[in-house]
Order: structure tokens, then sequence, then C-alpha cells
């Protein structure tokens, strides 16, 4: 019996079809617990630390020892098995912080055990993934919310406030760019910047402009050596209000101009403009995978966990759903339709028959 299907005994999910039970109790902090203690581990764990109204209650990794470690660095105990961790009555909500490949299925376990669920980005690794945790989240009643974290950075709530408001006038450009070198030994873990990075790029453009309709890409292998992903790529879109955008994703190299694009969002409009990037802030020792600290990629998910629970507790709204991950999706899948078949995808086409 796998680990999946072991974990059906203790299923406490409910089926209310159109009924969603986000209330938790308030008499005592919201309990979280990990699933998974890998590279972005540390900050999630910081973002509960720094939450008055959460507390870490544990982690378990596929890996025990490095799941030990962890637990040591953040004050909190082991799970010997997935079973354990979700069967602990403290545990309100858990975070999803293991590898792509098996986001649905830690997701669908802890909300079939009844518990919210926060899960990394990106949910899934296809349509069909994410759309079966959205079906399950509505059966279960419980929240599923993608770590798209870069929204929580108060500058780009502003932005979208500006845009909103109408304030920059009609959209004309967005860019969202990324260039931060990786070394191989740290790429290797992951499934190459379309997926891993511009997936982050994505989130922001829909959160700020809607949804694109068509998309052509392109991606290249331009310093990596013994790995065959790609370590650039980049992405021009039509959005549906007409405005045009570019969005791109590097591990190859730095930028060391004067203005460096880092993380760097701009938005320009026929009445004003905005800028927003990860420069602004820079804390110089190592972060878990940069040669830097961006104090802003810290803050996000900081404040992330921290909206995270206030959903739970029914006290606010999502800034971000599993309908924008499927978004974010579609848009990726058609970025590598588009770098597959050479040419521009309609995005909307199946919508207009």
């Amino acid at each position: 019996m796998g680990v999946h299907e072991s974990i059906r005994v203790i299923n406490l999910c409910t089926p209310r079809q159109g009924t969603e039970k986000r209330l938790v109790m308030a008499d005592r902090p919201l309990g979280i617990a990990f699933f998974g203690a890998g590279d972005v581990s540390p900050l999630h764990a910081e973002g509960v630390r720094l939450c008055a109204d959460a507390e870490l209650r544990g982690l378990w990794n596929v890996t025990a020892e490095m799941g030990q470690q962890k637990a040591a660095d953040f004050a909190c105990r082991t799970y010997e098995t997935p079973e354990e961790l979700l069967t602990d009555p403290t545990v309100d909500a858990v975070s999803v912080l293991t590898n792509l490949e098996t986001h649905l299925e830690y997701a669908s376990m802890a909300l079939e055990a009844g518990k919210h669920v926060l899960v990394e980005k990106p949910v899934g690794v296809s349509v069909a993934e994410i759309e079966s945790l959205q079906q399950l989240a509505q059966r279960c009643g419980r929240v599923c919310m993608p770590a798209h974290n870069f929204i929580h950075e108060d500058s780009i709530i502003r932005s979208k406030q500006l845009i909103e408001g109408g304030d920059l006038g009609r959209l004309v450009a967005i860019y969202v760019m990324y260039h931060i070198h990786h070394p191989e030994e740290v790429a290797a873990r992951y499934p190459g910047v379309i997926r891993q990075i511009l997936t982050h790029n994505a989130y922001v453009l829909l959160y700020l402009a809607g949804r694109p309709r068509q998309v052509s890409a392109m991606k290249a292998t331009l310093h990596y050596e013994q790995l065959q992903q790609e370590d650039i790529a980049m992405v021009n879109l039509v959005m549906e209000n007409g405005a045009l955008a570019h969005i791109c994703a590097n591990f190859a190299a730095d930028d060391h101009s004067a203005d460096p694009w880092t993380m760097m969002v701009k938005v320009i409009g026929t009445s004003g403009s905005t800028r927003y990037s990860y420069r602004d802030w820079v804390e110089l020792k190592p972060a878990a995978v940069h040669s830097q600290t961006y104090t802003a990629y810290r803050g996000s998910i900081i404040n992330e966990v921290a909206h995270f629970t206030k959903v739970c507790r029914g006290t606010a709204e999502p800034l971000s759903t599993l309908n924008d991950a499927l978004d974010a999706q579609r848009l990726i899948e058609g970025a590598e339709l588009s770098i597959a078949e050479g040419r521009t995808v309609d995005l909307l086409q199946g919508e207009r028959r």
C-alpha cells in the first residue's frame, strides 16, 4: 500500500458541493506543519515565527536526516510519516514545500485529512493536475492557496491599485524580468527556468494586467555544460486588454549594469508608470540559492504566510486562487508549445469556439 492510498483510512473530507468551511477556531494560534524541508522551508518557517496568529507544529521530510536538521533549526518536532503529521489534531494547515512532481499527491493528502493547504508554485505539472486539486478543495471545503508570494509585496499591491484605479491610464507595456545566475548543482534540482521561474513572472503578470491572449516564446542553454534544461527563456505576450508584455527568466548570468534587472517589474501606461525591483533592498550575505539576500523576496513569503493564516480564519480573501494558478499554467504550457512549434500560440482559442 502506497503512502497516498494508506492515508485514506483517516480521510476527514466530507463532500459539501459549493461550500467552503474555512473558519478555524481562534482560541489558539493556527497550527501549521510542513511537507518538505528544502531550500524554501527556512523562509516559510520565519514567516510562521513572525506571524502572531500561527505556530509551526512540525515537519515531515522524505530524507529524515535533513528533516531532523531543519526541525532543530526551526525549534519544532519532526513526524516520521505523512500519516503521523496529518493525524496531529493541533495541525490545522499544511504548507506543501516538496518538489513539483509531488505537489498533487501531498496537497491532496492534506485536503483529504481536513487540513487547509498552502502549496508552493508551480502548483502542478499540468492544467489537469491543478483542476483535480481545485475540485478536491471545493469538495472538502478547505482552503487550497497557491504560494504566489511575489504578489504579497506591498509595492506590487500598490501597482495593482494604481492600475485598477485608472491612475496609469490605459496600459501599454508590462515587463517582469528575472536575471539571477544559479550554479549548475543548484539548477539540477529544478526543472528549468520556464517551469521554475517563469511561473513567478506569469502570476505577477496575471495579477497586474489580467489574462494574456497570445504568447510567443524562445529558450536557450547558454551557460550550463552538463544540464540539458534551458537556462534562459523569454516570452512576448498580447494581453486581453490590448497591452503588450515581456517576461524573462535567466539562470545563465547576473545583470551587473548600473540599474540591474535582477528582479524587476515595470508597468507603463498612458498616464503613468510603476517600477518594483529586488535591488532596492539587498543584504550582503548568501541566501539559500542566491549569492546575496534580496530582502523583498524574504518579505513576500513572510507576508504570504500571514495572509494565508487570515484566509484560513475566514477573515481575508486570497490574493491568488487556484483559478490564477490554472491561468499561469496555461501561459507556461502555451510558451512551451510556442517553443516546440516555432509559432505564436492563441491561448484563448478554445474559449472562442
